[in-house]
């Protein structure tokens, strides 16, 4: 009977534990140029346990990634694109890394912001 009263325990203790983890919509700069870049910053996300979604966009710069945060921590996400040659607003690639990449895939290290967005004018 003891066995069975701590059994429940143990996993009502579980069951309260698990409810701290939260699943978060995240989003940050990650320098690229193209979609060769998309594909190596996305997966480099991806291949981390906790994180279930992620999406780079060429334009904005902006990547969102969706991750547990009992499994992961938005630091480990930007080191491990950092770590694939793409400077990220918390983590930097090596220069090692980073002069590997492909030609296409070389941007300017020297920033890291997303794009001016093309003012429109509307005349009266």
């Amino acid at each position: 009977m003891k066995t069975k009263v701590l059994s429940v325990v143990v996993v009502i203790l579980l069951g309260t534990l698990s409810g701290f983890a939260k699943i978060k919509s995240e989003k940050f700069l990650v320098n690229g140029k193209c979609e060769m870049c998309e594909k190596r910053i996305e997966m480099a996300a991806l291949s981390l346990e906790g994180v279930s979604k992620a999406d780079w966009n060429k334009e904005t710069k902006e990547i969102e990634v969706t991750l547990n945060d009992a499994k992961t921590s938005l630091q480990n996400v930007q080191e491990a694109i950092a770590k694939v040659g793409h400077d990220t607003e918390a983590a930097k690639a090596t220069d090692e890394v980073y002069n590997g990449l492909p030609a296409c895939c070389k941007y300017d290290r020297a920033v890291l912001k997303a794009p001016m967005k093309p003012m429109k004018y509307e005349h009266k």
